[in-house]
């Protein structure tokens, strides 16, 4: 059976949109997206241990600690990477504590993450530090607000924790908005900005910095 990558995401676009990347640049792997931890499983049930395991640090019953562990533990061989928005040292350090080979951060460039999938794969160990991700950066990046985008208020503040990779779960929590709310506002921010995900969208806005009013 052919290797290949497993990305574990509870946001179905970020999943869709990750995997997408990573067929685009591991051609010689296949690529699967699972919204759960019962994908997972099921997937190593049926087709064996993944090469590689990208794996939400935030899913929808808690942190993704105790399944990283489990999975290090039952496929050693694999190269399990957490990945998180979150710009919290301690994440990366709790990550590489439950046995990952690596932490990608959500904010970081398209490019880096391909090579953080390639050095995975490799044997290498892989930890994107959030300091890598400097305030002191943003100064070279061009302003731009919500309206700019022809986003409402809202909207930008949906967008602006979209950008730091924050499921819809967790940005209805921190909107006060319900989950299917915060969805109907990314699918337009999405149609806004003429991206069809997540990753697309990240992607469109680098060199500018969102400014919220």
């Amino acid at each position: 059976m052919p290797a290949y990558a497993l990305i574990l995401d509870d946001h179905p676009m970020v999943a869709r949109g990750t995997a997408e990347y990573l067929r685009l640049h591991l051609p010689q792997m296949e690529v699967h997206a699972v919204p759960h931890a019962e994908g997972l499983w099921r997937a190593v049930h049926e087709r064996g241990a993944p090469a590689l395991a990208l794996i939400d640090f935030w899913l929808a019953e808690g942190t993704a600690l105790d399944l990283v562990a489990r999975l290090c533990a039952q496929c050693p061989q694999t190269a399990v990477a957490v990945v998180s928005g979150d710009n919290d040292p301690a994440i990366a350090e709790a990550a590489r504590g439950a046995g990952a080979r690596g932490f990608i951060h959500k904010q970081e460039p398209p490019e880096t993450f391909a090579r953080a999938a390639q050095a995975l794969l490799g044997g290498l160990p892989w930890f994107c530090a959030p300091a890598r991700i400097p305030s002191a950066t943003q100064g070279r990046e061009l302003p731009v607000t919500p309206a700019a985008l022809g986003l409402s208020a809202r909207q930008g503040e949906i967008l602006a924790l979209v950008l730091q990779g924050l499921p819809n779960k967790r940005i209805a929590l921190q909107c006060g908005l319900s989950e299917s709310t915060v969805k109907e506002h990314v699918s337009g921010i999405l149609t806004r900005l003429g991206a069809r995900t997540r990753v697309e969208a990240i992607t469109r806005l680098r060199g500018r910095r969102l400014v919220l009013p």
